[in-house]
């Protein structure tokens, strides 16, 4: 099944400037800022700058430039937020949901970065 991107989801809004976002770190080819309904003390997404659906299509088809960027900002908003478990901050939990099964709320890949509490068992086992 081929992906379509939609242009007018959210993320994408937020990468032309349409709807404004609380930044927390902005890369060539990366933004993070803050979840406007977070789940935890400390909620960052991560999404990347090109048209991406899911994270599989983006590992499908970016670029080698646009994957190491992308992780690269996922560690450096780690750092930012202070939850690295090297440093003494705790850890955190990574999170990316795919299609409807995964319960993918906006179809533009975005990685969610929770940290700042116990988070829990990551799912149900039921």
């Amino acid at each position: 099944m081929p992906y379509n991107y939609d242009d007018q989801n959210i993320f994408a809004k937020i990468l032309r400037g349409e709807i404004p976002c609380n930044k927390v770190l902005e890369t060539e080819h990366s933004l993070a800022f803050h979840d406007i309904n977070p789940a935890a003390p400390k909620h960052v997404l991560v999404i990347p700058k090109g048209s991406y659906v899911t994270y599989d299509h983006f590992a499908q088809i970016a670029s080698s430039e646009e994957i190491t960027d992308f992780v690269r900002a996922i560690g450096k908003v780690c750092k930012i937020l202070e939850v690295e478990p090297s440093q003494g901050g705790g850890g955190f939990r990574a999170i990316s949901n795919s299609g409807e099964a995964g319960l993918q709320e906006v179809p533009h890949l975005h990685v969610h970065i929770l940290g700042g509490r116990n988070l829990g068992p990551m799912i149900s086992k039921s």
